[in-house]
């Protein structure tokens, strides 16, 4: 990649950190199966172990950590091995959780996409699996879920936004990705508060997910998670700013008075597609994306903004702005400056 790019699509992935690099590196020169009885094995398993209590301390998770290759698989686990009766998630979650919950009821949510209280009376609320994202990819929205209602379902939380950089929700189960804190794709985990929550599969993980583990990137994940900085601060600074030049040319913030994470905001520009504004941010060397990255590539319309009440149309001219720790002032303003050429050419 340039060096002279402006990359602001860290909500997809971002950057590994030196200290995951560096400890992945340093695990590939000594690379053992952590199943292997022999010494080099024993080695790599105690390596694996320190991982995972290194993770748990840094994420301050009191359960069990089951290594998986990202979210996606975390959420496939939980969501399909879980020990109840069915699923009841929202309309805005992302696609990995919409894809093996076909059929679940959905609750509601309001314009800010806030998930609404459930109501469903019928529903035996201890036998459920509540699915519900801690912030939403897509627009930032941080879901209040320390407070919501849950009626004495189990809480499956979605934090592979909010994992290293928020404090993690009072949930059972929770799905985090490396590759969104700074550590390798391909590597991520699912959080269990109590492991008889799900179904065990046999295999490695203490028989909860088959397959060998990929020690350079586990090591490399607790690695990132030790490494990481507060920068919130800066980039709710950054995002203050951004918002009000987006405002002042013209643009609409997605979700504008909701709570929302600092490092993630979509934007609408009226009168210019989302396809049409990718493809010239692109030619001016910066990198954006619209809605999901996992979804992106066909550019449809955003599920999420459908089931916040907007618009296919307006739906269309959105595009998502997310930082990371990487992202500077200058990037900032090169950013604002295309961004308002781009929607007075649009308005003219």
């Amino acid at each position: 990649m340039a060096a002279t790019r402006i990359y602001l699509d860290h909500a997809a992935t971002t950057p590994m950190l030196p200290a995951a690099q560096a400890a992945m590196v340093e695990a590939m020169a000594s690379w053992a199966n952590p199943s292997s009885p022999h010494a080099d094995g024993r080695a790599a398993r105690a390596a694996l172990e320190d991982a995972r209590r290194r993770m748990a301390a840094a994420l301050r998770w009191d359960g069990h950590v089951i290594f998986t290759s990202g979210a996606s698989e975390a959420i496939g686990i939980g969501l399909t091995r879980a020990k109840a009766g069915q699923v009841v998630t929202s309309p805005v979650e992302h696609d990995a959780v919409l894809r093996v919950t076909k059929g679940a009821q959905r609750l509601a949510v309001d314009g800010k996409g806030i998930v609404q209280p459930p109501r469903h009376p019928s529903l035996r609320w201890d036998d459920v699996v509540l699915a519900i994202q801690h912030v939403n990819n897509e627009t930032g929205v941080i879901q209040p879920l320390d407070g919501i209602d849950r009626k004495g379902a189990i809480l499956f939380a979605d934090c592979a936004q909010s994992a290293g950089k928020l404090a993690l929700p009072d949930a059972d189960m929770i799905a985090i990705s490396a590759h969104k804190f700074g550590g390798p794709p391909g590597i991520g985990a699912l959080l269990l508060r109590d492991l008889a929550l799900i179904e065990p599969s046999g295999g490695q993980e203490q028989g909860y997910r088959a397959g060998t583990e990929n020690l350079p990137a586990i090591l490399a994940m607790a690695a990132a998670l030790e490494a990481r900085e507060d920068w919130l601060p800066r980039a709710a600074d950054m995002r203050a700013r951004l918002d009000a030049a987006i405002e002042a040319a013209g643009g609409i913030i997605v979700a504008r008075d909701a709570p929302r994470l600092p490092t993630i905001a979509s934007y609408r520009m009226p009168g210019l597609s989302a396809r049409a504004q990718l493809i010239q941010f692109d030619m001016k060397g910066i990198s954006v994306s619209a809605g999901s990255a996992c979804s992106s590539g066909s550019l449809k319309t955003s599920h999420v903004l459908g089931a916040m009440g907007w618009g296919d149309g307006e739906a269309a001219e959105v595009v998502r702005v997310s930082f990371g720790p990487q992202t500077c002032d200058s990037e900032l303003d090169s950013f604002i400056a295309t961004w308002t050429a781009m929607s007075q050419k649009a308005r003219s």
